[in-house]
């Protein structure tokens, strides 16, 4: 399998319901560092699994309206408490999208998979992994 990685990060705000949250309740930042893998078993006429600049720019497209935003005032998460993982499938979703759509210089239905990674601190991280169709 190839893979194709590019990273961004992005800095939120938010608070957790829920006891086992703990101080977490509270509202709190953080600076998350995101990476997204496109993977493919086969490389494309060029050689490539998808290009590296189109990808960099849809994953920055997706975090845009997530940056130096309190996440608790983002009216598409009301009521959801936006965890590590709950973030991990929302970016794969949009990326997933564009990919779909052909927007990352290779055609969508020739990628297999698509697993992004959110690193919360040097300790700790998640990810989601899933087709892309």
């Amino acid at each position: 399998m190839f893979a194709v990685e590019v990273r961004d990060h992005v800095m939120i705000a938010h608070s957790f319901k829920g006891e086992l949250f703990g101080p977490a309740q509270a509202l709190h930042g953080a600076t998350f560092v995101i990476d997204a893998a496109f993977m493919s078993k086969e490389l494309d006429s060029n050689g490539v699994v998808i290009d590296i600049g189109r990808a960099h720019e849809a994953l920055k497209e997706v975090l845009e309206p997530l940056n130096y935003k309190n996440l608790d005032d983002v009216p598409e998460f009301e009521g959801i408490n936006t965890t590590t993982e709950f973030l991990t499938k929302h970016i794969h979703d949009h990326l997933a999208k564009a990919a779909r759509e052909d927007r990352l210089g290779r055609v969508g239905t020739e990628l297999d998979s698509l697993r992004v990674t959110i690193s919360e601190s040097h300790v700790a991280r998640a990810w989601y992994e899933a087709s892309i169709a």
